[in-house]
């Protein structure tokens, strides 16, 4: 029995035994399911979380896609712009300068290096008409210019219609119409016209008031230009400091150089305001001077520091205003020259003082050629050659026009003178006979070669004149005189 007991006993042990492996076995079955369930939860988690981070990434991108999409819709991308190279400015004046003379004969060329009296070349011993002569004479010789002395000028409505004719002769060469009219004692037209008279430039000068210059300048500028006149021969430049003692006298504007220089400029400034060139004398100054060149050779004792100091100073600062022309005198200035060639024969003076040194870059005209300084020791031919050879662009007023013209000819066909030397002359000429064409832009504007600006158009032929002659010689007067100044006048520039 007691084996029995036993035995049962062992049998219950056993069965708890089992039943608590079973037990653990579960319970491990059961930490295994969770654990699992755990992790494919974590797993299903992490899964979900990063599909829903990669959807969120794409919805992203997609609007940002989106969103640039539409900017570009917005933005209109041009296509690349062609830029043309910037075209080059062309200067009118000078391609009108350069076609005026690229096809002018030689012999016209020549022609129009020359400012002569309308007696020189018509053969008429008092010219106060333009017709039939005037006309034969610049067919002939096309000249650069004229100039008029008081007894080419009978009354207003004369002088306007005998400019008038003669600006429209030879349209294709236009001319310089030019006269002396200074104020004071030197003024042509307002001998025999009545115009505004502006007085004596040293009195002017002695004012110290440039402005009193300056109008003088509008003043003359203006009634010369009503009269169809374009070039006057002022303002004087020189020096002067005691008018007794001097060929000049009262028509410097003083001694000072400061002074004279800033009222000449102003008077400069003036003048061409008012459509007319204007012209400085008598470089390199002969207001020191007691000699007259009219009369023979005179000679300035300075030399090239007192020059600078002096004279210079004032031409300078006329230059500096834009005077469209300088007139070199006939001065002999051997301190600086190193001989008595005189300053308008001088490549000295003229290249390398006035251009180079002063810089000019205008018209260079000589004093009037039938002074005696001149004639006295050149032939008007040989003259003529020097002053061109020496720099000057224009000869004023040769003893005899016809040789002085065929010498230069001859000159530039014997290689004397380089053709492209005659031209550049030209080209200085017509830059200023040129300059209206060309307004302040630098456009070519219309204009009527040989259109009179003076109210009263053609004007009326004075009372026993030959319509269309070149005027009656009034008795007494000398027929088929060279140009002669009637006794008492004193030339070109009115020394």
């Amino acid at each position: 029995m007691g084996k029995k007991i036993n035995q049962d006993y062992d049998e219950k042990r056993l069965y708890r035994r089992k039943r608590r492996i079973r037990n653990q076995i579960i319970a491990y079955v059961t930490v295994v399911i969770f654990f699992a369930a755990i992790m494919a939860g974590v797993v299903f988690g992490v899964r979900a979380l990063t599909k829903l981070l990669s959807e969120k990434r794409q919805e992203e991108e997609l609007a940002k896609q989106l969103e640039e999409m539409e900017n570009e819709e917005e933005t209109v991308i041009e296509p690349p712009i062609s830029v043309a190279p910037p075209e080059e400015e062309v200067d009118w004046l000078e391609e009108m300068v350069a076609s005026s003379i690229e096809n002018m004969p030689l012999e016209d060329k020549v022609a129009g290096l020359f400012i002569v009296t309308p007696e020189s070349v018509t053969g008429v011993g008092q010219v106060i008409q333009a017709g039939e002569a005037t006309q034969e004479a610049l067919n002939k010789y096309p000249v650069g210019g004229f100039v008029y002395f008081d007894q080419n000028i009978v009354d207003k409505e004369q002088f306007v219609q005998m400019l008038s004719n003669t600006m429209g002769m030879r349209p294709e060469y236009p001319l310089f119409l030019a006269v002396d009219e200074e104020g004071g004692s030197v003024r042509r037209v307002g001998k025999n016209i009545e115009v505004t008279e502006v007085g004596d430039m040293a009195d002017i000068g002695a004012g110290g008031d440039t402005m009193k210059a300056y109008d003088a300048g509008t003043t003359i500028g203006f009634y010369l230009y009503e009269l169809g006149l374009n070039l006057d021969f002022a303002p004087v430049a020189d020096i002067v400091a005691d008018p007794s003692n001097s060929a000049i006298g009262k028509r410097s504007f003083g001694g000072d150089p400061v002074l004279a220089g800033d009222m000449a400029a102003a008077m400069v400034t003036g003048i061409q305001e008012r459509g007319v060139s204007s012209c400085l004398k008598h470089f390199p100054g002969i207001g020191s001077v007691a000699g007259d060149t009219h009369d023979g050779m005179a000679v300035l004792e300075k030399n090239l520091d007192e020059l600078r100091a002096a004279e210079f100073q004032a031409f300078r600062a006329g230059i500096e205003a834009g005077a469209h022309f300088v007139m070199v005198s006939h001065i002999s200035v051997p301190n600086v020259v190193g001989d008595n060639t005189p300053s308008s024969l001088s490549e000295e003076m003229i290249t390398n003082l006035l251009r180079g040194e002063l810089g000019y870059n205008g018209i260079v005209i000589t004093d009037a050629m039938n002074m005696t300084a001149i004639t006295e020791y050149y032939t008007a031919d040989d003259a003529a050659v020097r002053a061109l050879k020496a720099g000057a662009d224009m000869v004023l007023m040769p003893e005899n026009f016809e040789t002085a013209y065929q010498g230069v000819l001859n000159a530039v066909k014997e290689g004397v003178i380089a053709e492209e030397r005659i031209n550049e002359s030209l080209k200085r000429i017509y830059r200023v006979k040129l300059r209206d064409r060309i307004d302040a832009e630098g456009n070519v504007v219309d204009s009527v070669v040989g259109e009179n600006p003076a109210e009263g158009g053609e004007g009326t032929v004075p009372e026993g004149q030959a319509e269309g002659g070149e005027g009656t010689v009034p008795e007494g007067e000398a027929e088929g005189g060279e140009g002669t100044v009637p006794e008492g006048e004193a030339g070109a520039e009115g020394a």
